[in-house]
């Protein structure tokens, strides 16, 4: 059975290019347009990881890992931030919240599907 990753970004291009290089290594892909329908969908389904951008509409990034990190079934689910901040202190923020990695847009497939298969095989 395929990995899930549940890909949580409000830009539709970003979505689209995480998705078609997930799909193509073989992942089932989950996709939600912002935080708080991120969050929704992680409560319907328990995915293998979660790739989250900070800056989205109705909750970010950040707001979202910790919110998903106090559920029991996501406190030891690898969740990256795949996003355009890559100031040391959002990265701390990120740590702090619970994010198990960073990345920086724009991103290079072959790097995000390296990392994903760090963490999830």
């Amino acid at each position: 059975m395929a990995k899930s990753i549940l890909t949580v970004d409000d830009s539709v291009s970003i979505r689209q290019m995480v998705g078609f290089a997930l799909r193509g290594a073989g992942y089932d892909v989950i996709e939600a347009e912002d935080g708080q329908e991120g969050l929704d969908k992680a409560r319907q389904m328990v995915v293998d990881m979660v790739l989250t951008d900070q800056n989205m509409p109705k909750m970010d990034g950040l707001t979202l890992i910790k919110t998903l990190r106090m559920l029991p079934a996501y406190q030891t689910v690898p969740i990256l931030m795949l996003t355009t901040e890559s100031s040391d202190s959002m990265k701390s923020q990120g740590r702090a919240a619970g994010a198990t990695g960073w990345l920086v847009k724009p991103f290079d497939p072959q790097k995000l599907l390296e990392v994903v298969r760090k963490c999830i095989g």
